[in-house]
């Protein structure tokens, strides 16, 4: 028995619950995940961000990059992409046995996007409903989808957004738009999509937000039988009971992202799904050290308070004469080229007094202060790079034209496929980068996962139904 008001939606040429597993990149979310979402009765989500492929005997193969130039490791990280989610796709529809949908995840931001989506769907056909994707303008989505005869998903964060994209492509595709994510920037986790125009700290009831969407869907013409997906900080259901046959909203489907994290099909490793249940309030910090440029979420750790720390010990510097009043850092080895305000000046020599040596030029005329441990991984992780990213601010990768941003590379950033693919396969969570939508707190207090319960995703969804 589904909670007051939930029913079915027709997707895929069939009947599923309008409650859509959010696909997690890099491994966080894959064919046993989504193939059990959809075989429960949603929508699963394989995420074609660099998903794990497999060798003749099942095992994950290491996605190793050999090749000595960028651009050639780029290519790798291509084929590694769309031989990985093409092999989640294929399991993930075996699992799911004819119930419910698959759809696949794509974060336009990501290295060879286009190139990606294009070789899994061409070797998926058939297996693939839908296609969300999120993290920039994906303009070319609905050309993409059209292609290959599926649905699509946009992923967007305001009216303003999907306005944008509906006028410049989506309305010569509006047949196959099948729904509307609408991701909250101030509760999903992963990347956010907030504009300069939103206070990353000052969060906005997504009602209205939500109620301006569908106003501007109306507006434009677009279909009242296309959902609108509420995705970010959906816990219980029971909560969001006014969404639910709602005329000023239309027909609203929920996303569930962090919950499915803490499944027994999850992939996650037990350390991953043993420090969620610790996770307190506010421990989710909204941040903008991704070298996507955009806003993201993550669980503070480690990791987060090094970078946190590390922009902290930050100050302008300048070339001899370039400002008056200036003087060099030292007298003699590299900080003597550093010509800083004499206010600095302590702060910097106090930095370096305690180990953090090493000063690291920043696109934005400053410099940070690190050890030379710190000095030594920042540079090896930048000359690594594998384009994994269409514009990456920490390595200056760019993945078309002359391949750099043109930007100096920024220290105060990470290369975060290496950090998404230790996490993922075992890696140590304090010392990666964990993310987490902003009610993953909601664990510890949730009774169905006391005396350390893990669900299946079938107990997960039908959970989820009762309003719970």
């Amino acid at each position: 028995m589904a909670f007051k008001g939930l029913r079915p939606i027709e997707y895929g040429g069939r009947e599923v619950w309008p409650l859509i597993e959010g696909g997690k990149g890099v491994s966080a979310t894959n064919h046993a995940s989504s193939g059990a979402w959809a075989a429960a009765g949603g929508i699963g989500t394989v995420s074609a961000v660099n998903a794990d492929s497999y060798d003749a005997d099942g095992k994950i193969v290491p996605q190793v990059y050999d090749a000595l130039t960028r651009k050639e490791r780029h290519e790798q990280l291509i084929g590694y992409a769309i031989d990985g989610a093409v092999a989640q796709v294929q399991r993930a529809h075996e699992i799911a046995g004819g119930n419910g949908a698959i759809n696949i995840n794509v974060l336009w931001e990501m290295g060879g996007a286009q190139a990606v989506l294009e070789g899994v769907l061409e070797k998926t056909r058939g297996l693939v409903t839908g296609v969300t994707c999120g993290a920039g303008m994906p303009y070319k989505l609905a050309e993409i989808a059209e292609h290959y005869n599926v649905s699509y998903l946009p992923i967007i964060s305001s009216a303003r957004a999907f306005r944008a994209l509906w006028k410049r492509s989506y309305s010569k595709v509006p047949e196959l738009m099948a729904a509307v994510v609408y991701e909250d920037p101030w509760l999903a986790g992963g990347h956010n999509g907030l504009s300069n125009a939103e206070n990353p700290r000052e969060p906005q009831d997504p009602y209205p937000r939500v109620k301006d969407l569908r106003a501007t869907m109306r507006k434009e013409g677009v279909s009242e039988s296309v959902p609108i997906v509420m995705a970010g900080g959906v816990w219980y259901l029971r909560e969001w009971e006014n969404w639910i046959d709602n005329e000023e909203l239309g027909q609203i489907a929920f996303q569930f992202g962090t919950r499915p994290l803490l499944t027994e099909e999850s992939p996650i490793p037990q350390e991953w799904k043993d420090a969620l249940r610790e996770i307190e309030e506010g421990d989710v910090l909204l941040h903008k050290f991704s070298p996507t440029g955009f806003y993201s979420s993550a669980v503070k750790n480690d990791f987060l308070y090094d970078l946190m720390h590390r922009s902290e010990r930050q100050i302008p510097i300048f070339k001899k004469g370039e400002e008056d009043g200036t003087e060099p850092l030292a007298d003699e080895g590299k900080a003597r080229n550093f010509w800083v305000k004499p206010e600095d000046k302590p702060k910097a020599r106090e930095w370096m007094a305690q180990g953090f040596t090493e000063a690291l030029k920043t696109p934005d005329g400053t410099a940070v202060f690190v050890t030379p441990d710190s000095r030594d991984t920042i540079r090896k992780d930048q000359q690594d790079c594998m384009g994994c990213l269409s514009h990456c601010q920490f390595s200056s990768w760019k993945d078309h034209d002359d391949y750099t941003t043109g930007r100096l590379a920024d220290p105060r950033s990470f290369c975060i496929q290496k950090t998404l693919q230790d996490i993922a396969h075992g890696g140590p969570v304090d010392e990666n980068l964990m993310f987490a939508g902003h009610a993953a707190y909601r664990f510890k207090s949730d009774p169905f996962y006391s005396n350390n319960f893990t669900p299946s995703v079938k107990q997960l969804v039908d959970r989820i139904l009762t309003g719970d």
